[in-house]
């Protein structure tokens, strides 16, 4: 089924011819990203190095905005006939891609098609199980892959005299401890509300999100993080904030200055936060894996991936799926991957780039950059801790975010938010289901 929001097909690949002689003829093929400062330049590189290894393709990003307004530029240029041949998407929009049989291209078919070398096996499971269809097919190529991780400040750890937490009680003694000792305006916080303390949350101490294996199992599950954990953390969330204890730091990722500003001396946000604390913080810090609550049986489980994966449009011509195809393979390549994951903090993709980087030494050098890998696979995953995968969940997490911030201003209790966020949730979810039905 194509896109029914998306309209006609997409145009065929643009072309262009460098130089008189037909020899000399390269074709472009146009990524569109979602990536901005240090991460952006990685981008670039990742292209220029790929162009400049051989002649017949020229590699051309585009940064388009934020997550979502990448993809919402995906969907407008689809509609008009001129889809990029890559777009990437991040996590929560995979469901949507999933449905749009036709506007894409899935990759295990695009590498078939084209006679690239690929296993499927070689890519990391935590993360190529989030991607691919219950046969294991992969649908999309893993990309940018992060796990949330806590940001300690040593050096104000040390001043307090705090010892670095691992529970989530221990994490609100510690906020208490710090704030007293001259963090008058923020004891903790974090970015990404809903991905931090409800998706990776849940999934950390094996509570579902959903039912049907939090939708990976099929568009009819039916939303349920409204439990007693869920409601619990959020409630003890807002009663900090009171005093400063915690205090939240908006939506998405922009509030996290606030750690490398030294403001806030704890602050739970993505692994691939590291190159920007690493040029940006003036004092002594490490990433600690995500808290726990001790009484949840079996917690720590495993984390889940966040960040995105690289979708092929469809329409294309062969030639340009021949070189996209190259493309990734390209980015599969340990070095490849290896220069990725050192530069940026996401995880390695593939099994060869992290033992290689292992070997390099680089993780004694930097304690904690393996932190994300060793959460997503700390354990087996189960049905509450392999990801998730909700139709339309752009619309459904900004449903979230409305309540969970009507908690977070006094308006509304933690239990009445959640139950409001399912309700509507549940709501965008039937659309999707009733729109994808064949």
């Amino acid at each position: 089924m194509a896109f029914r929001q998306f309209g006609a097909a997409a145009a065929v690949a643009v072309t262009l011819a460098f130089g008189a002689s037909p020899a000399l003829a390269v074709t472009e093929i146009q990524w569109w990203h979602a990536m901005t400062g240090a991460n952006n330049d990685v981008i670039v590189k990742l292209a220029t190095d790929f162009n400049a290894a051989q002649g017949d393709y020229k590699v051309v990003p585009t940064y388009k905005g934020n997550y979502a307004d990448t993809m919402n530029a995906g969907i407008a240029a689809f509609r008009a006939g001129n889809a990029p041949h890559i777009m990437q998407v991040f996590e929560v929009g995979t469901a949507t891609m999933m449905a749009a049989t036709g506007a894409v291209k899935p990759v295990y078919k695009l590498m078939a098609e084209t006679g690239e070398k690929f296993d499927p096996k070689v890519y990391l499971p935590a993360i190529t199980g989030y991607y691919s269809t219950s046969k294991g097919e992969m649908l999309s190529f893993p990309f940018n892959s992060s796990s949330t991780v806590m940001w300690i400040n040593l050096d104000e750890f040390k001043k307090a005299d705090v010892a670095i937490p691992k529970t989530w009680p221990e994490v609100f003694d510690a906020a208490k401890k710090l704030k007293a000792a001259g963090h008058a305006t923020c004891g903790f916080s974090g970015s990404w509300i809903t991905w931090v303390n409800l998706e990776q949350l849940s999934a950390w101490h094996n509570v579902p999100l959903a039912s049907k294996a939090n939708g990976l199992d099929g568009f009819d599950t039916v939303l349920e993080f409204n439990g007693p954990l869920q409601v619990k953390h959020l409630e003890t969330l807002v009663e900090l904030q009171k005093d400063k204890i915690y205090d939240y730091a908006g939506r998405t990722n922009t509030g996290e200055g606030r750690f490398t500003s030294g403001e806030c001396p704890m602050f739970m946000t993505s692994s691939a936060f590291y190159p920007n604390v690493k040029a940006n913080a003036k004092f002594a810090y490490n990433a600690v894996p995500m808290p726990y609550f001790p009484d949840v049986k079996g917690a720590p489980q495993n984390s889940i991936i966040g960040g995105a994966s690289l979708w092929v449009m469809g329409g294309k011509t062969n030639n340009a799926y021949k070189g996209v195809a190259k493309f990734l393979s390209y980015l599969s390549r340990p070095e490849v991957q290896m220069d990725w994951h050192t530069s940026t903090g996401y995880v390695p993709i593939t099994t060869a780039a992290y033992e290689m980087t292992r070997k390099s030494g680089f993780y004694e050098k930097n304690p904690g950059a393996d932190l994300a890998v060793k959460q997503l696979t700390l354990k087996p995953p189960t049905a509450n801790s392999k990801g998730l995968r909700f139709g339309n969940y752009v619309q459904g997490r900004e449903v979230i975010e409305e309540e969970m911030e009507a908690v977070f201003s006094g308006k509304k209790d933690a239990k009445s938010a959640l139950d409001e966020a399912v309700k509507r949730g549940n709501e965008i979810l039937r659309k999707f289901q009733s729109a994808n039905k064949g």
